[in-house]
């Protein structure tokens, strides 16, 4: 077992580093979308402050008084969304006029990250803001980031295949092993999605309550 593990984490390894400028620029974008994010909050209106801050206390006050979440409800509309986004990925990565909307998915994706924490912290407060950050977003997100960055880098990959290998059979291989590698990232984004939704948003309520 131990063995089988390192040899993951040597494969991972290995993949990043012969992927690294890929990464570097997938990995820029998500950053530049996080910038966006928190950029968009601070300068929002005293009406639309307003707005997102009854949203988000609604959320908590329907978290307090919820006593039994439906978690397979939840899951199951986790797991539709992220074989929507993961197919999306897929489509446009095997395309050359794609890659911009991938490239365009992976900034908004980061985006929301950024807006959803700003929010968090303006709304809630540095202290709370981030201890709900933290239990609702932290562990989700180690998989989540991951597995959104390693899609958008295989479709960049095939990108630059298409354009410098015109050969049909060369073409059609790395459509496999881009299908294939869609396709262990959905397994990371629906187990991300577990963790989510069983574990993360458990905890939540349970410290909810003293928000």
């Amino acid at each position: 077992m131990k063995e089988k593990g390192l040899k993951i984490k040597t494969t991972i390894k290995q993949h990043i580093l012969n992927n690294k400028k890929e990464y570097i620029i997938v990995t820029l974008l998500f950053v530049i979308g996080i910038f966006l994010g928190v950029f968009f909050v601070n300068n929002l209106g005293d009406a639309q402050r307003t707005e997102v801050q009854e949203y988000l206390n609604n959320f908590i006050e329907k978290m307090k008084q919820i006593e039994k979440l439906d978690n397979i409800s939840f899951l199951k509309t986790s797991i539709i969304q992220n074989v929507i986004f993961v197919f999306i990925i897929w489509f446009f990565g095997t395309t050359v006029i794609g890659i911009p909307i991938v490239f365009g998915i992976v900034i908004y994706r980061g985006f929301c990250f950024g807006y959803t924490i700003s929010v968090c912290v303006t709304i809630l407060g540095m202290s709370k803001g981030l201890i709900f950050v933290l239990i609702n977003l932290l562990l989700p997100s180690l998989l989540l980031i991951p597995a959104i960055l390693a899609l958008a880098v295989s479709g960049f990959k095939l990108y630059k295949s298409i354009i410098k290998d015109r050969g049909k059979e060369n073409v059609k291989l790395e459509i496999v092993r881009h299908t294939i590698f869609s396709l262990i990232m959905l397994g990371i984004m629906i187990f991300s999605s577990i963790v989510e939704i069983f574990i993360s948003t458990n905890i939540l309520k349970l410290v909810i309550k003293y928000f």
